[in-house]
């Protein structure tokens, strides 16, 4: 029964991982990603974008907080998993049609490059060459927009974690 409870968070998981999973492209594909990478402003609306969908969704868990009908509650968890699913779309666009700027505007991970692949056995050593090559500006913007797209991160994991514990039995049962 908590293998299907948990199966929502391992795909909302897997949703968000997917830009780090994506296949790199080829090197005639580095011009057209880094062309796609969005400017500052771009990223900056979309944030913002992002940040107002997650003060929708504390809302929605504040009312699930608040609410004593079960029926209810199960009806306000369906608004804010929807809501969850337009902010992972949107987390997932934040960067463009490149992925995120970190792995090198667009480049991703590749597979195998967590799990027993490179990175596993050698570390970082296979982005040196990457981020060797970024102007003291490019590496500014990159950290800046990480630092902006990591607590949102955080907060969707909170939301799923909380989404999680409401459709918990032990949640709904009378205290």
């Amino acid at each position: 029964m908590k293998t299907i409870r948990m199966a929502p968070l391992v795909l909302a998981l897997a949703t968000l991982a997917q830009p780090a999973l994506a296949q790199q492209p080829k090197p005639a594909d580095k011009a057209a990603a880094q062309a796609a990478q969005p400017t500052l402003q771009e990223f900056d609306k979309r944030m913002a974008q992002l940040q107002e969908t997650m003060k929708q969704m504390q809302a929605q868990m504040d009312k699930v907080r608040q609410t004593q009908d079960p029926q209810e509650r199960q009806r306000l968890l369906q608004e804010h998993w929807n809501s969850m699913q337009a902010a992972m779309a949107a987390m997932h666009g934040v960067w463009g049609p490149g992925g995120p700027a970190c792995c090198g505007a667009g480049q991703g991970m590749g597979p195998g490059m967590m799990m027993g692949g490179p990175m596993m056995g050698g570390g970082w050593g296979h982005m040196r060459g990457y981020y060797s090559n970024l102007s003291p500006e490019q590496l500014r913007q990159r950290q800046y927009m990480m630092d902006q797209y990591m607590p949102m991160q955080q907060m969707m994991m909170n939301h799923m974690m909380w989404q999680q514990h409401w459709q918990s039995p032990a949640a709904s049962a009378p205290k």
